[in-house]
């Protein structure tokens, strides 16, 4: 990537994503590809005053935890962790793997262990200050079907970074997004129907939030959290979950009186229900998301760009945002995408608000 671009994208995380300011701590995480990102983060959180704490990670640790781990490595989170956790006052995580299939052959049972004893750090870190993102790859690019090139404009132009002003772009987003959440305010039922979809949930008293940028790097949604019990129907995901090394693709689910009573897959199904017994919550949904980035069009096998994709909507099993209202606890966390373009509807209280991926008025 260029450095004119690097240097817009750090100086967009730094000063809009998480807002850095002087004499604040906060932590930069990433893998050794993404080191001309994290140097540019580092030098503008020096400019605006703030103390940078950089954690680089080669490639192969986690492959390398996984096959060496204790159980104590597995079932417990150290005290520095929790220490350092509640001392820094943000974080920003660049994802820059060069191999998305590294995990694919790790037990989910060890992953399952260690996201059920990392959910009380993870809790810390989202009451503070955080972003993530991604530095292009050749991995990525390879998942995308792009030429590193390519995939690199792909990045630029989702952040806005091509933009003269990416900050205004996002306020423009924001706008949009606040209008949107004033025709949802008061509802009740919402309804997603398409090709083997039909789902209704409430939402009611819950409250939709706006997402552009500021956590998630790109972004492009609005979400809340359904009522836990309220969800009923069946729907078939488009697109593959693309999570601990493995994809998991033809998705169905089937829910009754808010919990999946029945979960299928034509590709790595036993994963699939091993996250679901994952915890008594991983079989409800915490999150309905709706994609607002239009500028991102097409599916790359990654959930940061993917769940943003603009005429789709993602719904998330799993852990609620309490500020959305939602009540539900899971370790597990994982969005799966529906893509309205192709024949699919979006109902509230009964009136159509998205139409093949179109918003009507």
């Amino acid at each position: 990537m260029e450095t004119e671009y690097i240097n817009k994208f750090a100086r967009l995380l730094v000063s809009y994503s998480i807002y850095a300011k002087n004499q604040e701590v906060i932590s930069v995480e990433g893998g050794a590809a993404a080191e001309p990102l994290i140097a540019a983060v580092y030098d503008a959180l020096l400019q605006v005053g703030a103390y940078p704490l950089v954690r680089m990670t080669p490639d192969h640790a986690a492959l390398s935890f996984f096959a060496r781990a204790h159980d104590h490595h597995l079932d417990h989170v150290p005290p520095f962790e929790i220490g350092l956790a509640k001392a820094l006052d943000g974080s920003i995580r660049i994802m820059s793997s060069t191999n998305t299939r590294a995990m694919s052959a790790v037990d989910p049972a060890k992953q399952t262990r260690v996201a059920k004893a990392r959910r009380p750090l993870r809790k810390i870190m989202l009451a503070k200050k955080w972003a993530l993102t991604l530095f292009p790859t050749e991995a990525y690019a390879m998942d995308a079907e792009m030429s590193l090139p390519d995939f690199e404009r792909f990045v630029i132009s989702a952040n806005f970074l091509d933009r003269a002003n990416p900050v205004a772009e996002w306020n423009k987003l924001e706008r949009m997004h606040q209008k949107l959440i004033a025709r949802l305010k008061g509802a009740d039922e919402i309804r997603i129907v398409g090709p083997d979809t039909d789902l209704r949930m409430s939402v009611k008293k819950r409250t939709f939030i706006s997402s552009v940028a500021t956590h998630n790097v790109p972004s492009g949604e609005i979400f809340t959290g359904p009522v836990e019990e309220s969800v009923e129907g069946t729907i078939r995901y488009d697109f593959p979950v693309c999570e601990g090394g493995r994809e998991i693709d033809g998705i169905r689910l089937v829910f009754r009186g808010g919990k999946v009573v029945e979960a299928s897959a034509e590709k790595n199904e036993k994963y699939l229900l091993a996250m679901l017994d994952m915890d008594p919550g991983a079989r409800r949904l915490g999150e309905l998301g709706i994609g607002t980035n239009f500028g991102i069009q097409r599916f790359i096998k990654n959930i940061l760009f993917d769940e943003k994709i603009g005429g789709t909507v993602h719904l998330a099993l799993g852990e609620s945002y309490p500020e959305t209202g939602g009540v539900n606890k899971s370790a597990l966390h994982w969005d799966m995408i529906k893509d309205l373009r192709r024949g699919g509807s979006l109902y509230v209280d009964g009136k159509l608000l998205q139409k093949n991926g179109r918003f009507v008025a």
